[in-house]
């Protein structure tokens, strides 16, 4: 099994599964509503906002691990 020795870098290039493909999306998206938000220029209760911050949070932790998910060598190419 290669994927066992790669680093960081290399797994961050290595093909990423379809599956964890739509889960970075998803986390994007989450990302970026939470960032938006956040930054609203206008007052938005802090319940709001605090929630937004979990959603940067969260979004982005899915879209990193998302990322570093590595097709197996024994999965076949569709």
């Amino acid at each position: 099994m290669k994927n066992r020795s790669m680093n960081v870098v290399e797994r961050a290039l290595a093909p990423t599964p379809t599956w964890f493909k739509i889960l970075r999306t998803v986390g994007i998206a989450l990302a970026t509503i939470g960032g938006t938000i956040i930054a609203a220029p206008v007052a938005l209760p802090v319940g709001l906002v605090s929630a937004a911050g979990y959603l940067v949070l969260g979004g982005s932790i899915i879209s990193v691990v998302s990322q570093t998910a590595v097709k197996s060598e024994e999965e076949p190419e569709p």
